[in-house]
């Protein structure tokens, strides 16, 4: 049996009181629904600094990623043979106000209330944000099979 390489994700959980920050997609993937700031992992770089990078990349928000706490991780069955691993940061604290970096990918970013979230958010992210949010424990398997 082949060794699994997965995708590896970066998602940053943005929250100011009870209200998070979601991005509205501009890309093809999942255009018009919302989604947390994330990316992939480049090679050789750590997760927390990833994170940081891809926050920064979109947003213009700056944190350090000692300020980045693991909160959920998701193993994300894409299609068959296509996997990914998403790492959920939550931001302990930053600086700036987000500003949509990426026009071309980004057609909006927005504070949402934790209790009246956007129905269209796509589902792998949410299943990390989710997942947070309701303390199910550390780990969500998303589009596996069920057993």
């Amino acid at each position: 049996m082949p060794t699994a390489t997965p995708v590896i994700d970066v998602h940053v959980i943005l929250r100011e009181g009870d209200k998070i920050l979601l991005s509205q997609r501009g890309g093809p993937y999942g255009y018009g629904r919302w989604h947390l700031p994330s990316g992939k992992l480049d090679a050789g770089e750590p997760l927390p600094a990833g994170a940081a990078r891809e926050l920064r990349e979109e947003t213009g928000v700056t944190v350090d990623a000692g300020h980045l706490r693991q909160v959920h991780t998701v193993h994300h069955r894409q299609a068959p043979g296509i996997e990914r691993l998403g790492f959920f940061f939550l931001a302990t604290h930053w600086e700036g106000e987000p500003t949509n970096r990426e026009p071309d990918k980004c057609l909006d970013l927005r504070f949402f209330s934790v209790h009246d979230l956007p129905e269209d958010i796509i589902e792998y992210p949410a299943a990390g944000l989710y997942g947070y949010l309701t303390h199910t424990g550390p780990l969500t398997l998303h589009g596996w099979p069920e057993p």
